[in-house]
């Protein structure tokens, strides 16, 4: 039974069987049926892919609200640093941060200052012998759940150090308790605001066996606006930003990967891009590389689906904002250079392989034959009028039992009419689907 608990859902009211989101998703997790979209949340990766292509906002990412700060004592806010370019003019991050706490906030520890201290450990880690490598990083939720679905064979790539916005809630629980000894476990509430779904997701669910320390999770779309008209430019600010360029740069594509200051990386982002680079280093086409990089958003985590700006926009932004900071302000010290293991993840979620079709290679490999034999007597026109997203998902789904033959309308059409169900083009061979 699937317990994973998802941050993607389907609003059935302003669903039309439009098939859009299916020839999107990554991971083949929609199906059309009677008219309306199905998500398998077996497949889900949360990618929120499906929301940003939807033409009638039929997919909707679920967060906490603001209100339910109020059930805590003492409200700790982690602003992703993707806050900051969401907003025109800014020069000072000290604008956004007192903000916050003029929210009702009590305290704000930032996630771009952890993001610093992550990449000292990721430098640290990367200089460890025996590590798999290239190491992947495990920052984007997404990244990591596609790899334990699709891609199990690279789970020991995986940076296995927690992502900035867990080390944010780790140090800034301890801040808390360590200022004001008299509060209770109980009463310290920390909020995560986020740019995307997956981190909503990770929260919920954890990662393998470790639970996250962050209690809520509000959409940054959700909290712009309140925060615009609490941003007084007349008022000075109390300087409590702690975050250097390094830290700011994490929120755009190739931020993580420069800060390793060692030029065997590789950053790509948007999720085809990162399906196809995640194929290639399972199949070693890819040069020596000692990291990468991968965001399943378009330029990086600003251009998650709960954001409010467009994402170029937002990196122009934040470029403008980290001129006047320094690289870091978060380096290691001298007697600090080593990683706490506290902050390693002892494993990763084992889910079932989305290409593992039965309970035995021997089954799979008949299901495999009898997909392929199918899929050569289809149209092979991929129109998605049956509910899939392509043909071979389609024959997949006929011979698992999910799905009637005579869905596909075309194949129906072509043979009541005495038709050739499949057309090929005789000048060239036909592609073999990826299974």
């Amino acid at each position: 039974m699937n317990t994973y608990e998802h941050s993607v859902s389907l609003d059935p009211t302003r669903c039309t069987g439009c098939t859009t989101c299916i020839k999107r998703c990554p991971t083949e997790a929609i199906r059309v049926d009677n008219g309306k979209a199905v998500i398998n949340s077996d497949r889900c990766i949360d990618c929120g892919e499906c929301i940003r292509v939807c033409p009638h906002h039929a997919k909707v990412a679920t967060c906490n609200k603001l209100d339910h700060l109020y059930d805590y004592k003492w409200r700790i806010a982690l602003p992703a640093p993707t806050l900051y370019g969401q907003f025109e003019g800014l020069e000072d991050i000290d604008f956004v941060l007192q903000g916050l706490l003029d929210m009702g906030f009590n305290d704000v520890y930032e996630v771009s200052q952890a993001a610093e201290i992550v990449s000292e450990y990721t430098r640290l880690y990367l200089k460890t012998e025996g590590i798999k490598k290239p190491v992947i990083s495990s920052a984007c939720p997404v990244i990591a759940r596609l790899i334990a679905l699709r891609f199990p064979y690279l789970k020991d790539n995986l940076l296995p150090i927690l992502p900035p916005m867990e080390i944010a809630a780790i140090e800034a629980r301890k801040k808390a308790k360590r200022e004001h000894p008299e509060l209770k476990d109980d009463d310290i509430g920390v909020c995560f605001i986020s740019p995307c779904p997956a981190k909503t997701s990770y929260v919920k669910n954890g990662f393998g066996s470790y639970k996250s320390n962050i209690d809520l999770v509000v959409s940054m779309s959700d909290i712009y606006f309140s925060l615009l008209n609490l941003m007084s430019r007349d008022k000075v600010p109390q300087p409590v930003s702690n975050s250097g360029m390094i830290g700011i740069s994490w929120a755009t594509s190739g931020g993580e990967a420069t800060a390793i200051f060692n030029d065997k990386y590789l950053a790509a982002d948007s999720i085809e891009n990162v399906v196809e680079m995640l194929d290639q280093i399972e199949n070693g086409t890819i040069p020596p590389l000692e990291f990468i990089e991968l965001n399943a958003c378009t330029g990086g985590c600003v251009g998650g689906v709960m954001t409010v700006e467009n994402p170029f926009i937002a990196k122009a932004r934040l470029q403008t904002l980290r001129r006047y900071l320094p690289v870091s302000q978060n380096f290691l010290g001298a007697d600090e250079r080593y990683i706490p293991p506290e902050v390693f993840f002892e494993d990763v979620p084992d889910y079932k392989p989305m290409n593992r079709l039965g309970s035995s290679i021997g089954e799979s490999m008949r299901m495999m034959s009898d997909i392929q034999k199918l899929r050569d007597e289809l149209p092979g026109i991929d129109c998605g009028s049956c509910g899939a997203p392509n043909c071979r998902a389609f024959a997949e789904d006929v011979v698992k039992g999910e799905r009637a033959l005579d869905s596909c309308i075309i194949r129906a059409h072509r043979l009541a009419n005495g038709e050739p169900v499949r057309q090929m083009n005789d000048s060239h061979e036909r592609k073999a689907d990826p299974i």
